[in-house]
Protein backbone atom coordinates (compact mmCIF):
# COMPACT_ATOMS: atom_id res chain seq x y z
CA UNK A 1 0.00 0.00 0.00
CA UNK A 2 1.36 3.43 -0.97
CA UNK A 3 2.45 5.40 1.99
CA UNK A 4 0.24 8.37 1.31
CA UNK A 5 -2.90 5.90 0.83
CA UNK A 6 -1.80 4.12 4.16
CA UNK A 7 -2.05 7.10 6.34
CA UNK A 8 -5.16 8.67 4.64
CA UNK A 9 -6.71 5.17 5.77
CA UNK A 10 -4.97 5.25 9.19
CA UNK A 11 -6.89 8.71 9.41
CA UNK A 12 -10.12 8.01 9.00
CA UNK A 13 -9.76 4.62 11.34
CA UNK A 14 -9.36 6.65 13.51
CA UNK A 15 -12.63 7.80 14.20
CA UNK A 16 -14.62 4.68 13.58
CA UNK A 17 -16.30 3.73 17.06
CA UNK A 18 -15.79 -0.08 16.97
CA UNK A 19 -12.43 0.08 18.59
CA UNK A 20 -11.69 -3.36 18.15
CA UNK A 21 -12.07 -3.39 14.52
CA UNK A 22 -10.16 0.05 14.14
CA UNK A 23 -7.40 -1.69 16.44
CA UNK A 24 -7.59 -4.71 14.37
CA UNK A 25 -7.25 -2.33 10.91
CA UNK A 26 -4.64 0.21 12.31
CA UNK A 27 -2.43 -2.74 12.99
CA UNK A 28 -2.55 -4.25 9.82
CA UNK A 29 -1.82 -0.89 8.52
CA UNK A 30 1.02 0.22 10.21
CA UNK A 31 2.43 -3.36 9.84
CA UNK A 32 3.27 -2.20 6.35
CA UNK A 33 6.78 -1.24 6.91
CA UNK A 34 8.37 1.79 5.83
CA UNK A 35 11.00 3.74 6.42
CA UNK A 36 9.29 6.77 5.84
CA UNK A 37 6.80 6.50 9.20
CA UNK A 38 6.79 9.91 11.15
CA UNK A 39 4.57 10.96 13.85
CA UNK A 40 2.66 13.27 12.49
CA UNK A 41 -1.27 13.56 13.53
CA UNK A 42 -0.54 10.37 15.69
CA UNK A 43 -3.62 9.69 18.51
CA UNK A 44 -3.69 7.34 20.93
CA UNK A 45 -5.39 4.49 19.28
CA UNK A 46 -2.54 4.52 15.86
CA UNK A 47 0.17 5.04 18.92
CA UNK A 48 -0.89 1.67 20.52
CA UNK A 49 -1.65 -0.17 17.05
CA UNK A 50 2.09 0.67 15.71
CA UNK A 51 3.21 -0.64 19.08
CA UNK A 52 1.76 -4.05 19.18
CA UNK A 53 2.35 -4.70 14.88
CA UNK A 54 6.01 -4.00 15.99
CA UNK A 55 6.35 -1.04 13.35
CA UNK A 56 8.15 1.05 16.12
CA UNK A 57 9.25 0.62 19.71
CA UNK A 58 8.71 2.76 22.31
CA UNK A 59 12.02 4.39 22.01
CA UNK A 60 12.39 5.10 18.69
CA UNK A 61 8.66 6.66 18.92
CA UNK A 62 10.11 8.92 21.61
CA UNK A 63 13.02 9.74 19.15
CA UNK A 64 10.98 11.31 16.80
CA UNK A 65 8.90 13.50 18.74
CA UNK A 66 12.52 14.89 19.82
CA UNK A 67 14.04 14.87 16.89
CA UNK A 68 10.90 17.19 16.03
CA UNK A 69 10.59 19.41 18.64
CA UNK A 70 14.61 19.72 17.69
CA UNK A 71 14.18 20.61 14.16
CA UNK A 72 11.36 23.46 14.71
CA UNK A 73 11.08 24.71 18.27
CA UNK A 74 14.79 26.56 17.97
CA UNK A 75 15.24 26.03 14.28
CA UNK A 76 13.01 26.55 11.22
CA UNK A 77 9.47 28.14 12.41
CA UNK A 78 11.27 28.58 16.00
CA UNK A 79 7.90 28.26 17.50
CA UNK A 80 9.85 28.35 21.13
CA UNK A 81 7.43 26.39 22.78
CA UNK A 82 9.23 23.86 25.20
CA UNK A 83 11.38 25.12 28.02
CA UNK A 84 13.59 21.61 28.20
CA UNK A 85 13.19 18.74 26.95
CA UNK A 86 13.19 15.45 29.79
CA UNK A 87 16.19 13.65 29.86
CA UNK A 88 15.03 10.69 31.57
CA UNK A 89 12.41 10.21 28.53
CA UNK A 90 14.58 7.23 26.63
CA UNK A 91 14.92 5.50 29.56
CA UNK A 92 11.64 5.76 30.27
CA UNK A 93 10.87 4.77 26.90
CA UNK A 94 13.04 1.44 27.02
CA UNK A 95 11.26 0.54 30.60
CA UNK A 96 8.12 0.76 28.84
CA UNK A 97 9.40 -1.38 25.88
CA UNK A 98 10.50 -4.13 28.30
CA UNK A 99 7.19 -3.58 29.59
CA UNK A 100 4.93 -4.06 26.20
CA UNK A 101 7.43 -7.42 25.66
CA UNK A 102 6.67 -9.10 28.31
CA UNK A 103 3.36 -8.10 29.46
CA UNK A 104 1.85 -6.23 25.95
CA UNK A 105 0.12 -2.68 25.80
CA UNK A 106 -2.12 -2.80 29.34
CA UNK A 107 -2.54 0.60 29.96
CA UNK A 108 -4.44 3.58 28.89
CA UNK A 109 -1.22 5.82 27.95
CA UNK A 110 1.35 3.50 27.24
CA UNK A 111 3.87 5.30 25.57
CA UNK A 112 2.25 7.97 25.16
CA UNK A 113 4.65 11.33 24.86
CA UNK A 114 2.68 13.65 26.63
CA UNK A 115 3.88 17.58 27.07
CA UNK A 116 3.51 19.32 30.24
CA UNK A 117 2.58 23.30 30.98
CA UNK A 118 5.97 24.45 33.13
CA UNK A 119 3.63 25.02 36.28
CA UNK A 120 2.92 21.53 37.16
CA UNK A 121 5.01 19.84 39.96
CA UNK A 122 7.74 16.90 38.08
CA UNK A 123 9.88 15.39 40.51
CA UNK A 124 12.53 14.72 37.35
CA UNK A 125 12.77 18.45 36.01
CA UNK A 126 12.48 21.74 38.01
CA UNK A 127 9.01 24.15 37.77
CA UNK A 128 9.64 27.36 37.17
CA UNK A 129 5.91 28.88 36.06
CA UNK A 130 8.04 30.78 33.40
CA UNK A 131 10.29 32.53 35.45
CA UNK A 132 14.09 33.15 36.33
CA UNK A 133 13.42 33.07 39.49
CA UNK A 134 12.18 29.68 40.05
CA UNK A 135 14.38 28.76 37.33
CA UNK A 136 16.28 26.14 40.33
CA UNK A 137 12.96 25.08 41.93
CA UNK A 138 12.71 21.10 41.81
CA UNK A 139 9.51 19.59 43.54
CA UNK A 140 9.89 16.97 45.85
CA UNK A 141 6.99 14.95 43.95
CA UNK A 142 5.06 15.12 40.98
CA UNK A 143 1.55 17.38 40.77
CA UNK A 144 -1.66 14.98 41.32
CA UNK A 145 -2.21 14.66 37.21
CA UNK A 146 1.28 14.21 36.17
CA UNK A 147 1.39 11.12 38.98
CA UNK A 148 -2.04 10.02 37.10
CA UNK A 149 -0.41 10.19 33.67
CA UNK A 150 3.11 8.13 34.79
CA UNK A 151 0.98 5.76 36.49
CA UNK A 152 -1.12 5.04 32.93
CA UNK A 153 1.95 4.45 30.94
CA UNK A 154 2.36 7.96 29.79
CA UNK A 155 6.08 9.67 29.03
CA UNK A 156 6.54 13.21 30.37
CA UNK A 157 8.21 13.97 27.14
CA UNK A 158 8.46 17.89 27.97
CA UNK A 159 7.03 21.06 29.72
CA UNK A 160 6.26 23.72 27.33
CA UNK A 161 6.75 27.45 27.88
CA UNK A 162 3.60 29.48 29.55
CA UNK A 163 2.59 32.95 30.31
CA UNK A 164 4.97 33.73 33.61
CA UNK A 165 2.94 33.19 36.37
CA UNK A 166 -0.08 32.44 33.89
CA UNK A 167 -0.80 35.76 34.35
CA UNK A 168 -2.45 36.99 30.42
CA UNK A 169 -4.27 34.99 28.19
CA UNK A 170 -3.23 36.93 25.08
CA UNK A 171 0.62 36.37 24.42
CA UNK A 172 2.73 33.28 25.67
CA UNK A 173 5.95 35.06 27.08
CA UNK A 174 7.95 34.25 29.69
CA UNK A 175 11.61 35.17 31.72
CA UNK A 176 12.66 31.82 31.30
CA UNK A 177 12.25 31.27 27.62
CA UNK A 178 12.94 34.55 25.56
CA UNK A 179 10.87 35.33 22.86
CA UNK A 180 7.41 34.41 22.48
CA UNK A 181 5.88 31.56 21.77
CA UNK A 182 4.75 31.03 17.89
CA UNK A 183 1.49 29.93 16.75
CA UNK A 184 2.26 26.94 14.05
CA UNK A 185 -0.50 27.80 11.65
CA UNK A 186 0.75 31.25 11.35
CA UNK A 187 4.25 32.04 13.31
CA UNK A 188 3.92 35.71 13.44
CA UNK A 189 0.58 35.25 15.88
CA UNK A 190 0.29 33.91 19.18
CA UNK A 191 -1.06 31.03 20.38
CA UNK A 192 -2.97 33.14 22.88
CA UNK A 193 -1.39 31.98 26.70
CA UNK A 194 -0.93 31.05 29.46
CA UNK A 195 -0.82 27.74 27.78
CA UNK A 196 0.16 28.87 24.24
CA UNK A 197 3.05 26.61 24.72
CA UNK A 198 1.38 23.44 25.52
CA UNK A 199 -0.65 24.21 22.62
CA UNK A 200 1.81 25.33 19.81
CA UNK A 201 3.74 21.83 21.05
CA UNK A 202 0.57 19.86 20.44
CA UNK A 203 -0.43 21.14 17.18
CA UNK A 204 3.26 21.31 15.69
CA UNK A 205 3.02 17.07 16.69
CA UNK A 206 6.05 18.01 19.54
CA UNK A 207 4.21 15.31 21.47
CA UNK A 208 0.98 13.12 21.24
CA UNK A 209 -1.35 15.01 24.12
CA UNK A 210 -0.65 17.95 26.55
CA UNK A 211 -1.45 19.03 29.65
CA UNK A 212 -2.63 22.60 29.92
CA UNK A 213 -4.18 25.18 33.05
CA UNK A 214 -7.16 27.41 32.83
CA UNK A 215 -7.67 29.97 35.32
CA UNK A 216 -9.37 32.09 33.22
CA UNK A 217 -8.75 30.95 29.36
CA UNK A 218 -5.98 29.37 29.25
CA UNK A 219 -6.68 25.50 28.34
CA UNK A 220 -9.63 26.77 25.45
CA UNK A 221 -8.21 29.84 24.39
CA UNK A 222 -4.23 28.43 23.62
CA UNK A 223 -6.31 25.31 21.99
CA UNK A 224 -8.91 27.58 19.57
CA UNK A 225 -5.71 29.50 18.36
CA UNK A 226 -4.29 26.09 17.03
CA UNK A 227 -7.03 23.85 16.17
CA UNK A 228 -6.99 21.91 19.30
CA UNK A 229 -9.41 20.01 21.60
CA UNK A 230 -9.47 21.52 25.32
CA UNK A 231 -11.39 20.46 27.97
CA UNK A 232 -12.16 22.64 31.61
CA UNK A 233 -13.49 20.54 34.00
CA UNK A 234 -16.37 21.02 36.47
CA UNK A 235 -14.54 22.58 39.77
CA UNK A 236 -13.90 19.19 41.91
CA UNK A 237 -13.65 16.74 38.99
CA UNK A 238 -9.69 17.58 38.64
CA UNK A 239 -7.18 17.96 41.29
CA UNK A 240 -4.89 21.31 41.63
CA UNK A 241 -2.37 19.33 43.96
CA UNK A 242 1.23 20.28 42.46
CA UNK A 243 -0.46 23.21 40.41
CA UNK A 244 1.58 26.47 40.81
CA UNK A 245 -1.59 28.49 41.76
CA UNK A 246 -2.71 31.81 39.76
CA UNK A 247 -6.57 31.82 41.94
CA UNK A 248 -7.38 28.61 43.13
CA UNK A 249 -11.05 29.79 43.06
CA UNK A 250 -10.79 29.65 39.49
CA UNK A 251 -7.64 27.34 38.50
CA UNK A 252 -8.15 24.25 36.85
CA UNK A 253 -5.59 21.84 34.94
CA UNK A 254 -6.51 19.68 32.18
CA UNK A 255 -6.18 18.34 28.54
CA UNK A 256 -4.75 19.90 25.38
CA UNK A 257 -5.31 17.37 22.19
CA UNK A 258 -5.82 17.08 18.52
CA UNK A 259 -8.91 14.74 19.01
CA UNK A 260 -12.07 14.75 21.38
CA UNK A 261 -11.33 11.12 22.01
CA UNK A 262 -7.65 11.69 22.76
CA UNK A 263 -8.52 14.74 25.20
CA UNK A 264 -10.96 12.44 26.96
CA UNK A 265 -9.12 9.68 27.26
CA UNK A 266 -6.28 11.56 29.08
CA UNK A 267 -9.38 13.28 30.92
CA UNK A 268 -10.48 9.34 32.14
CA UNK A 269 -7.21 9.16 33.43
CA UNK A 270 -6.72 12.47 35.66
CA UNK A 271 -10.34 13.10 36.50
CA UNK A 272 -11.35 11.77 40.25
CA UNK A 273 -11.14 12.44 43.86
CA UNK A 274 -7.37 13.43 45.58
CA UNK A 275 -6.98 13.95 49.08
CA UNK A 276 -4.54 16.43 48.87
CA UNK A 277 -7.22 18.66 47.07
CA UNK A 278 -9.79 19.27 49.30
CA UNK A 279 -11.88 20.16 46.48
CA UNK A 280 -12.20 17.02 44.51
CA UNK A 281 -14.36 15.72 47.51
CA UNK A 282 -17.07 16.67 45.22
CA UNK A 283 -16.42 14.01 42.41
CA UNK A 284 -16.09 11.08 44.57
CA UNK A 285 -19.50 9.38 43.86
CA UNK A 286 -20.00 11.71 40.79
CA UNK A 287 -17.52 10.41 38.05
CA UNK A 288 -18.58 7.76 35.61
CA UNK A 289 -16.30 4.20 35.32
CA UNK A 290 -15.10 6.13 31.85
CA UNK A 291 -15.73 8.87 29.67
CA UNK A 292 -14.58 8.24 26.88
CA UNK A 293 -16.45 4.92 26.57
CA UNK A 294 -19.55 6.85 26.21
CA UNK A 295 -18.42 9.15 23.15
CA UNK A 296 -20.88 8.52 20.41
CA UNK A 297 -21.62 10.13 16.66
CA UNK A 298 -24.65 10.45 17.91
CA UNK A 299 -24.70 12.76 20.39
CA UNK A 300 -26.18 15.98 18.60
CA UNK A 301 -29.61 13.97 18.03
CA UNK A 302 -32.44 14.96 19.97
CA UNK A 303 -30.35 17.16 22.35
CA UNK A 304 -31.36 21.26 23.12
CA UNK A 305 -28.55 23.67 22.94
CA UNK A 306 -28.76 27.13 23.55
CA UNK A 307 -27.08 30.25 21.80
CA UNK A 308 -25.86 32.92 23.56
CA UNK A 309 -25.84 35.61 21.42
CA UNK A 310 -24.71 38.48 24.05
CA UNK A 311 -21.61 36.47 24.01
CA UNK A 312 -21.14 36.15 19.98
CA UNK A 313 -22.83 39.01 18.54
CA UNK A 314 -20.24 41.76 19.81
CA UNK A 315 -19.47 44.81 17.77
CA UNK A 316 -15.91 44.01 17.97
CA UNK A 317 -16.42 40.31 16.40
CA UNK A 318 -14.84 39.28 13.59
CA UNK A 319 -17.73 38.85 10.60
CA UNK A 320 -15.27 35.71 9.48
CA UNK A 321 -15.71 34.17 12.95
CA UNK A 322 -19.64 35.08 12.91
CA UNK A 323 -19.84 33.41 9.92
CA UNK A 324 -17.91 29.96 10.92
CA UNK A 325 -20.23 30.15 14.20
CA UNK A 326 -23.42 30.31 12.21
CA UNK A 327 -22.35 27.52 10.24
CA UNK A 328 -21.60 25.62 12.98
CA UNK A 329 -24.88 25.69 14.42
CA UNK A 330 -26.25 24.37 10.90
CA UNK A 331 -24.12 22.06 11.00
CA UNK A 332 -25.56 20.81 14.83
CA UNK A 333 -29.02 21.44 13.48
CA UNK A 334 -28.37 19.03 10.44
CA UNK A 335 -27.25 16.32 12.63
CA UNK A 336 -30.30 16.50 14.86
CA UNK A 337 -29.82 18.85 17.64
CA UNK A 338 -32.34 21.48 18.30
CA UNK A 339 -30.74 24.97 18.03
CA UNK A 340 -32.90 27.53 20.78
CA UNK A 341 -31.55 30.84 19.47
CA UNK A 342 -31.01 33.06 21.36
CA UNK A 343 -30.74 32.00 25.40
CA UNK A 344 -30.81 35.11 27.68
CA UNK A 345 -28.32 35.29 30.42
CA UNK A 346 -29.95 38.44 32.24
CA UNK A 347 -26.82 39.59 34.79
CA UNK A 348 -24.68 39.77 31.26
CA UNK A 349 -26.51 42.53 30.37
CA UNK A 350 -26.63 44.57 33.98
CA UNK A 351 -24.04 47.16 34.18
CA UNK A 352 -24.27 47.08 37.52
CA UNK A 353 -23.89 42.87 38.10
CA UNK A 354 -20.81 42.78 41.03
CA UNK A 355 -16.99 41.84 40.29
CA UNK A 356 -16.77 37.88 40.26
CA UNK A 357 -13.11 38.06 40.36
CA UNK A 358 -10.49 38.17 43.12
CA UNK A 359 -6.72 38.48 43.01
CA UNK A 360 -5.82 35.88 45.75
CA UNK A 361 -2.24 35.44 44.20
CA UNK A 362 -0.22 36.58 47.25
CA UNK A 363 -1.80 34.11 49.88
CA UNK A 364 -1.15 31.38 47.30
CA UNK A 365 1.88 31.48 45.64
CA UNK A 366 3.13 32.27 49.26
CA UNK A 367 1.13 28.40 50.25
CA UNK A 368 3.06 27.02 47.55
CA UNK A 369 6.28 27.91 47.77
CA UNK A 370 6.30 27.18 51.43
CA UNK A 371 5.82 23.69 50.51
CA UNK A 372 8.26 23.24 48.68
CA UNK A 373 10.27 23.49 51.75
CA UNK A 374 13.88 24.65 52.66
CA UNK A 375 15.11 23.75 48.65
CA UNK A 376 13.11 26.13 47.73
CA UNK A 377 14.80 29.09 45.57
CA UNK A 378 12.57 32.14 46.94
CA UNK A 379 10.29 32.01 50.01
CA UNK A 380 7.96 34.38 49.19
CA UNK A 381 6.13 36.78 46.64
CA UNK A 382 8.29 39.47 48.31
CA UNK A 383 11.57 37.41 47.64
CA UNK A 384 10.73 36.93 43.86
CA UNK A 385 9.88 41.28 43.05
CA UNK A 386 13.30 41.48 45.39
CA UNK A 387 15.35 39.05 42.84
CA UNK A 388 14.64 41.02 39.74
CA UNK A 389 14.44 37.45 37.79
CA UNK A 390 11.00 37.73 35.91
CA UNK A 391 9.96 39.67 32.78
CA UNK A 392 9.65 43.54 33.24
CA UNK A 393 6.28 43.62 31.53
CA UNK A 394 4.61 41.58 35.32
CA UNK A 395 6.32 43.67 37.59
CA UNK A 396 2.85 45.89 38.19
CA UNK A 397 1.47 42.47 39.07
CA UNK A 398 3.30 41.01 41.32
CA UNK A 399 4.14 44.56 42.94
CA UNK A 400 -0.08 45.03 42.87
CA UNK A 401 -0.40 41.48 44.49
CA UNK A 402 1.96 41.88 47.08
CA UNK A 403 0.38 45.18 48.24
CA UNK A 404 -2.52 42.28 49.38
CA UNK A 405 -3.52 42.48 53.15
CA UNK A 406 -6.07 40.87 53.39
CA UNK A 407 -6.34 37.08 54.03
CA UNK A 408 -7.49 35.17 50.65
CA UNK A 409 -10.77 34.14 52.16
CA UNK A 410 -11.38 38.07 53.08
CA UNK A 411 -10.39 39.50 49.92
CA UNK A 412 -12.56 36.91 47.74
CA UNK A 413 -15.41 36.66 49.92
CA UNK A 414 -17.76 39.49 47.66
CA UNK A 415 -16.13 38.03 44.53
CA UNK A 416 -17.56 34.62 45.60
CA UNK A 417 -20.63 35.40 46.35
CA UNK A 418 -21.35 37.23 42.87
CA UNK A 419 -20.27 33.92 41.71
CA UNK A 420 -22.66 32.28 43.54
CA UNK A 421 -25.44 34.37 42.54
CA UNK A 422 -24.52 33.79 38.62
CA UNK A 423 -24.18 30.01 38.94
CA UNK A 424 -27.85 29.91 40.12
CA UNK A 425 -28.27 32.48 37.20
CA UNK A 426 -27.00 30.12 34.55
CA UNK A 427 -28.03 26.76 35.94
CA UNK A 428 -31.83 28.39 35.98
CA UNK A 429 -31.33 29.04 32.38
CA UNK A 430 -30.49 25.76 31.69
CA UNK A 431 -32.72 23.70 33.79
CA UNK A 432 -35.65 26.24 32.11
CA UNK A 433 -34.73 25.78 28.49
CA UNK A 434 -33.76 22.28 29.28
CA UNK A 435 -30.56 22.62 27.62
CA UNK A 436 -27.75 20.28 26.87
CA UNK A 437 -25.38 22.60 26.77
CA UNK A 438 -25.15 26.79 25.66
CA UNK A 439 -22.80 27.75 22.96
CA UNK A 440 -20.62 30.69 21.58
CA UNK A 441 -17.10 30.94 20.01
CA UNK A 442 -14.30 30.23 22.37
CA UNK A 443 -12.90 33.48 21.21
CA UNK A 444 -14.90 36.25 19.05
CA UNK A 445 -11.66 37.18 16.96
CA UNK A 446 -8.57 35.56 15.07
CA UNK A 447 -5.01 35.12 16.82
CA UNK A 448 -3.51 38.41 16.77
CA UNK A 449 0.41 39.07 16.03
CA UNK A 450 2.53 39.04 18.00
CA UNK A 451 3.12 42.18 20.07
CA UNK A 452 -0.11 43.29 19.59
CA UNK A 453 -2.18 43.68 22.78
CA UNK A 454 -4.81 46.93 21.69
CA UNK A 455 -6.72 45.46 18.75
CA UNK A 456 -10.19 43.61 19.89
CA UNK A 457 -8.87 39.90 21.57
CA UNK A 458 -12.35 38.55 21.40
CA UNK A 459 -11.49 36.30 24.14
CA UNK A 460 -15.10 34.87 25.48
CA UNK A 461 -13.35 31.76 27.57
CA UNK A 462 -13.56 34.19 31.33
CA UNK A 463 -17.37 35.08 31.19
CA UNK A 464 -19.25 31.93 32.44
CA UNK A 465 -17.59 28.94 33.11
CA UNK A 466 -14.58 30.21 35.61
CA UNK A 467 -16.83 31.68 37.83
CA UNK A 468 -19.44 29.71 37.85
CA UNK A 469 -17.23 26.42 38.02
CA UNK A 470 -19.04 24.76 35.23
CA UNK A 471 -17.72 22.90 32.83
CA UNK A 472 -16.66 23.90 29.15
CA UNK A 473 -15.16 22.26 25.77
CA UNK A 474 -13.71 24.02 22.99
CA UNK A 475 -13.42 22.08 19.66
CA UNK A 476 -12.10 23.44 16.45
CA UNK A 477 -14.68 25.31 14.34
CA UNK A 478 -13.07 26.12 10.90
CA UNK A 479 -10.41 28.37 9.63
CA UNK A 480 -10.63 32.01 8.52
CA UNK A 481 -8.16 33.41 6.10
CA UNK A 482 -7.53 29.63 4.96
CA UNK A 483 -5.05 29.38 7.92
CA UNK A 484 -6.43 31.03 11.12
CA UNK A 485 -7.96 28.40 13.36
CA UNK A 486 -11.32 29.41 15.36
CA UNK A 487 -12.91 26.92 17.83
CA UNK A 488 -16.20 26.33 19.00
CA UNK A 489 -17.12 26.27 23.08
CA UNK A 490 -19.69 23.99 24.47
CA UNK A 491 -20.95 24.97 28.16
CA UNK A 492 -23.03 22.88 30.81
CA UNK A 493 -24.07 22.79 34.09
CA UNK A 494 -22.11 20.85 37.03
CA UNK A 495 -20.84 17.94 36.42
CA UNK A 496 -22.28 17.30 32.27
CA UNK A 497 -19.25 16.30 31.19
CA UNK A 498 -20.27 13.18 29.50
CA UNK A 499 -22.81 15.29 28.22
CA UNK A 500 -20.51 18.23 26.21
CA UNK A 501 -18.20 15.19 25.53
CA UNK A 502 -20.67 13.62 23.46
CA UNK A 503 -21.75 16.70 21.75
CA UNK A 504 -18.17 17.60 20.78
CA UNK A 505 -17.31 14.46 19.79
CA UNK A 506 -20.88 14.24 17.48
CA UNK A 507 -19.54 17.77 16.28
CA UNK A 508 -16.08 17.02 15.59
CA UNK A 509 -16.96 13.73 13.52
CA UNK A 510 -20.03 15.26 11.58
CA UNK A 511 -17.37 17.94 10.45
CA UNK A 512 -13.81 17.05 10.26
CA UNK A 513 -12.53 20.89 10.69
CA UNK A 514 -9.11 20.22 12.24
CA UNK A 515 -6.27 20.29 9.94
CA UNK A 516 -2.21 20.22 10.80
CA UNK A 517 -0.15 23.81 10.44
CA UNK A 518 1.24 23.63 6.87
CA UNK A 519 4.66 24.72 7.64
CA UNK A 520 5.81 22.20 9.51
CA UNK A 521 6.17 19.27 7.31
CA UNK A 522 6.99 15.54 8.45
CA UNK A 523 10.50 14.69 9.23
CA UNK A 524 11.74 12.11 6.79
Amino acid sequence: MPLSVKWHVIWLLAGVENHMLVNWFLAAAISVQSPLFHVDGLTIDIIHAGLASGQFSCRELVQMYIDRIEAYDQKGPALNAIVRINRKGLERADAIDRQISRDGITRRLECVPMIVKDNYDTADMPTTAGSLALAESFPVDDAFQVARIREAGAIVLAKSNMAEYAFTAFETLSSIRPGHTRNPYDIHRVPAGSSGGTAAAVAANFGAVGLGTDTGNSIRGPSSHTALVGIRSTMGVTSRDGIVPLNLYRDIGGPMARTVKDAVTVFDVIAGYDPSDAVTEAVKDRRPRSYSSLLTKNGLRNVRIGVVRQISDRDTADPAILALFERSLEDMERHGATIIDPVVIPSLDDDERGEVWCNPFKGQINAYLAGLGPGAPVRNLAEIIESGQFHPSIRGRLESAQEVELSVKELCRGAEANAHKLRDELKAVIVQNELAALVYPSWSNPPRLLGDLNTPHGNNSPILSPPTGFPSVTVPMGFIGGQLPAGLQFLGKAFSEVTLFKLAYAYEQATRHRRPPSNMPPLW
